[in-house]
């Protein structure tokens, strides 16, 4: 156990916050001297104790990731992660006590970390197994019925906004990150995937009990962004049709409506949106 003496705390002149702050940055840097003021049960300062603690502490941020990017280690190898994940843990500490949210920006990490610039695709497979892991952990939400929508005059379409299932996640990627994934995520041995042969785009979701990936075209990904950050189905179809001239709105929201991937929907009138139905 590791305690601040109250003296030295005072002698020091720092406030509570200033001394919590440089605490906690020393518990994630290796290269910063134990803080002042910390002692033992036998009332000595101890390094030797604050070391074992601070090491304690970065492998449980370690093994976070570990266990929320599998696929990403299999890939760079444990030695290349390990080294990569406890830099990650210097620069970006916890921001909440939930362990869970941990790690929301290491893919924007990998994304700009240099020893990992030969593996391009690296940061889109960390945002695919992140993405996997907010929908694992996402609020449940009862699908709505089709034939309620079904029911409203097709005239105001335009003015409906759908209510995504709050699982739902899109990840694009210029690379096939899906099959990247799939082979990293098995038991079976990788084998050769042609980078160049196009991008792969993924809606992440978890419907019932098991969480989903499925590919999308690219209008389909960019209609259900547009939808998830509160555009009508006539702005998201605009927005998917500058994407990818071939978009078929049909298809897309047959398939939304197929893997229960809808939880409602609201209509708009310009800028106001009055709630029409909500699952029951």
């Amino acid at each position: 156990m590791i305690r601040v003496s109250s003296s030295q705390a005072a002698a020091n002149g720092r406030s509570l916050y200033e001394r919590q702050k440089h605490f906690a940055a020393a518990l994630l840097n290796p290269d910063m001297p134990m803080p002042d003021g910390l002692v033992g049960p036998d009332r000595e300062p101890s390094v030797r104790r604050f070391n074992v603690y601070r090491n304690n502490v970065v492998t449980s941020l370690v093994d976070t990731l570990k266990a929320t990017f599998p696929a990403v280690r299999r890939i760079v190898g444990d030695e290349f992660f390990a080294a990569m994940a406890r830099l990650y843990v210097a620069s970006e500490p916890p921001r909440t006590p939930v362990m869970l949210d941990y790690g929301a920006t290491f893919a924007d990490f990998v994304g700009t970390f240099e020893p990992a610039r030969s593996v391009p695709y690296l940061a889109d497979v960390a945002r695919l197994e992140r993405a996997w892991m907010d929908a694992y952990h996402a609020a449940e939400s009862r699908p709505v019925d089709l034939a309620r929508l079904g029911a409203i005059d097709s005239r105001r379409l335009s003015q409906i906004a759908l209510t995504l299932h709050p699982s739902v996640r899109i990840v694009r990627s210029a690379f096939p990150v899906v099959a990247i994934w799939l082979m990293n995520v098995s038991e079976n041995a990788p084998v050769a995937i042609d980078l160049f042969r196009g991008g792969e785009h993924a809606i992440v979701m978890r419907p019932v009990a098991d969480v989903e990936v499925r590919r999308v075209t690219v209008g389909a990904a960019t209609f259900i962004q547009g939808l998830a950050d509160g555009a009508t189905i006539a702005e998201a179809t605009a927005l998917a049709l500058d994407d990818d001239s071939t978009f078929d709105l049909t298809n897309a929201l047959a398939n939304l409506f197929a893997t229960d991937a809808i939880a409602g929907w609201s209509e708009r009138d310009d800028c106001d949106s009055t709630t029409m139905a909500r699952p029951a």
